[in-house]
């Protein structure tokens, strides 16, 4: 009779605390759809300002890499012109040399008075 009486004692505390634990599943589950809907917006607006500065970040990125690459053209012109007047400049040189050269030889063709 003891037996039966825990027996009873026992189903009837297991169908209290099945029905506690769905009545505490049910309110959490409600708090949890109010409680996250804010920090899913929060989250949300987030998300799009970082999606927003990744897409300026890039922005900026290629526009470096395009100042770089005029930067680059610009200096390889400068280099090219810069050897084109070195060469110019010593075949001028190598002329005034060979200009001299005849001018001296000339001068030493003439007699002295």
């Amino acid at each position: 009779e003891l037996w039966m009486s825990l027996e009873e004692h026992q189903d009837a505390l297991e169908l209290i605390m099945s029905k506690y634990r769905k009545q505490m599943l049910q309110l959490l589950q409600g708090r949890k759809g109010e409680d996250a809907e804010p920090v899913l917006k929060v989250h949300q607006a987030n998300s799009l300002e970082i999606a927003s500065q990744i897409d300026r970040i890039c922005e900026m990125g290629e526009v470096m890499r395009k100042a770089v690459q005029v930067d680059d053209d610009r200096f390889f012109k400068v280099q090219e012109k810069l050897a084109q007047l070195e060469l110019e400049n010593k075949e001028l040189r190598e002329l005034l040399s060979i200009s001299k050269e005849s001018f001296e030889v000339g001068r030493e063709d003439l007699p002295d008075y």
